[in-house]
């Protein structure tokens, strides 16, 4: 039997690291103009996030969406800014019946993974210790009477009373969460019956500050999902610059809220909804986002593209165009233009080279035809102005020695995904400058 408690000791990147040369900027953008007005008032920002994902059968040794009934789940969370209270997001957004939560805390947890003392806060929704999420629905907390500092882990409990639908979940979580057997232990230790390492039920987490700064959202596929990093290890590029950020901006409070899902795509759904679609959830939802990283596009090439026959792995083949350059361009700038009518600044970034990319049993999902659609849509990221900002992921992780490819030393091994030196390397070359 495996105790509750927390193993994983968070690895923290060196915010000493040297910082690779400045970001690309387009259309002579200067990061002056990306500066945050000082809010005085105390304000939500998004501190932390999980985009929700459909539930999905079981393919090949990629496991199907579980359901649970009478246990708890407990789930660890490191939290980019801090605050003065906090408030969590509860997710039915793909059940199809209520979702009784039946109660739920939230506790601070020190570097050993152990509860704080002092720390645990019940969890309340209109003053009730209990919750009826709607089927189709997100659900937030009232607010919690915490003081939380920047990069500090939270443990959230849910105790869940009766038979629920397959999870609302967000599957590559990365972090082991707890789950009990028969009961309700919220705010008491138990014996784990079952470890996940997807995240249940939840969707985010907000604070409040008086600080300048806001969130920061990374909108993208496997790659801001930190899919080839270290689990339980906060080592995913978001988590890094999150680090970054913390270590270098003095008063400032600024949000990092990761909405990556792995094998998502810009033109249509495949492994959760596109871009286009889950853009309103995902971003605009999320309190005082002030820019979008937008980091996308892969997916759809490999599929349109791939000289193997089938949908990826988890992908249920959703029928769509062939994503050419042209058709992802027009997909970015509905996304600009959709940001920008809310006030929010854009970043793009360049695609990633994945000459001999692989993913489960599956290879041939580069071509010669992708690879040249890559390359204009870089070309156009990098010099059509019609970003906020450029950040050129692409001249970091591409081989000298042959630019399709990832530079061996910095891929997971499959030539698509990034190890935990490939997502330090993509977050040593952003200009911090662009969000002052």
């Amino acid at each position: 039997m495996l105790r509750h408690c927390f193993k994983g000791v968070p690895i923290a990147f060196s915010a000493a690291a040297t910082v690779l040369a400045g970001t690309l900027l387009a259309g002579g953008f200067a990061p002056a103009a990306l500066a945050a007005a000082p809010l005085a008032k105390a304000h939500w920002i998004g501190t932390w996030g999980a985009a929700p994902e459909p539930p999905r059968a079981a393919v090949g040794r990629f496991p199907g969406t579980r359901s649970f009934s009478d246990q708890t789940i407990r789930q660890r969370v490191r939290i980019s800014a801090g605050g003065t209270r906090l408030r969590i997001h509860f997710t039915n957004e793909y059940g199809t019946h209520p979702l009784h939560i039946g109660a739920a805390s939230v506790s601070l947890v020190d570097a050993g993974g152990a509860p704080e003392p002092g720390t645990e806060r019940t969890v309340t929704f209109a003053g009730e210790p209990d919750a009826w999420i709607p089927p189709g629905a997100p659900y937030v907390s009232d607010a919690i009477d915490l003081a939380v500092e920047p990069l500090a882990t939270l443990a959230i409990s849910i105790y869940l009373p009766g038979h629920t639908d397959p999870c609302t979940c967000h599957a590559v979580g990365l972090e082991t969460a707890y789950v009990s057997g028969p009961g309700n232990f919220v705010g008491k230790p138990f014996d784990a019956a079952q470890t996940i390492q997807s995240r249940a039920f939840i969707s985010g987490v907000d604070v409040e500050t008086t600080r300048s700064g806001g969130t920061i959202v990374a909108l993208g596929d496997s790659i801001t999902d930190g899919f080839g990093s270290m689990p339980n290890a906060n080592s995913r590029w978001p988590d890094l610059l999150a680090d970054r950020l913390a270590a270098q901006h003095g008063g400032e409070a600024w949000g990092v809220v990761d909405m990556g899902i792995s094998g998502n795509r810009v033109l249509a759904d495949g492994v959760g909804e596109g871009a286009l679609r889950r853009f309103d959830r995902d971003v605009l939802s999320v309190p005082a986002v002030r820019y979008v990283i937008f980091f996308e596009g892969l997916n759809d090439l490999i599929n349109s593209y791939g000289q193997s026959a089938g949908p990826l792995p988890l992908d249920p083949g959703a029928s769509s165009p062939k994503a050419t350059a042209a058709a992802l361009i027009a997909g970015y700038r509905q996304l600009i233009e959709r940001a920008h009518t809310q006030g929010i600044k854009v970043l793009g970034v360049t695609l990633t080279p994945y000459a001999g990319a692989t993913l489960g049993n599956r290879a041939g999902l580069y071509s010669p035809e992708g690879e040249a659609q890559r390359e204009a849509i870089n070309r156009w990221i990098r010099t059509s102005g019609a970003f906020d900002g450029v950040l050129d992921f692409d001249a970091v992780w591409r081989d000298p020695a042959d630019p399709t490819r990832i530079t061996p030393s910095l891929q997971h091994g499959d030539h698509l995904h990034g190890n935990d030196a490939g997502y330090q390397a993509l977050v040593r070359s952003i200009n911090l400058a662009l969000f002052r």
